[in-house]
């Protein structure tokens, strides 16, 4: 039995377009802002409430990061199983700062398409809700920790 498990599952929509960026070796990784939401009624005002939460994906998998470029943009709904990760970085200013995301990488990471590029329901090479599961080690040599800084501002 494992001693420990890091794996995150979201359902949400893409607040931003895809990112797309090299590697210096090449290889695609793609950069997402994903939105989930909850809705409730107000208990003492009846008023219907939400409240979003914000997530930053990054996907070091070339495969993955081609399909996220091809197939998804603002408002796609997606289905994302990977691990969080947490980084230190030191911005233009001098500042080291942290940041926590969904890293699709090296092994279980999952991308599901929700919805298909005309909105209806999903149809991605004759198949229904498409499911790409890829293995591929993390890129060792995208050191440029700057690049995956993203806004803290929501993308809206």
């Amino acid at each position: 039995m494992a001693s420990s498990l890091n794996k995150v599952m979201l359902i949400g929509n893409l607040g931003a377009d895809p990112i797309i960026r090299q590697t210096q070796d090449g290889k695609k990784l793609a950069q997402l802002s994903l939105a989930t939401s909850e809705s409730w009624k107000d208990k003492n005002t009846g008023e219907r409430r939400d409240k979003t939460q914000w997530h930053r994906i990054v996907i070091f998998n070339d495969g993955l990061a081609g399909v996220v470029e091809n197939y998804l943009k603002k408002g796609s709904k997606i289905y994302i199983e990977g691990q969080l990760q947490t980084r230190k970085f030191t911005d233009n200013n001098g500042v080291e700062k942290y940041t926590t995301e969904v890293v699709l990488a090296n092994y279980n990471g999952t991308l599901t398409m929700l919805d298909s590029r005309g909105g209806g329901s999903s149809d991605f090479g004759g198949e229904s809700s498409p499911q790409i599961d890829q293995d591929m080690s993390q890129d060792s040599n995208f050191s440029s920790s700057d690049d995956l800084d993203i806004d803290d501002e929501i993308p809206f």
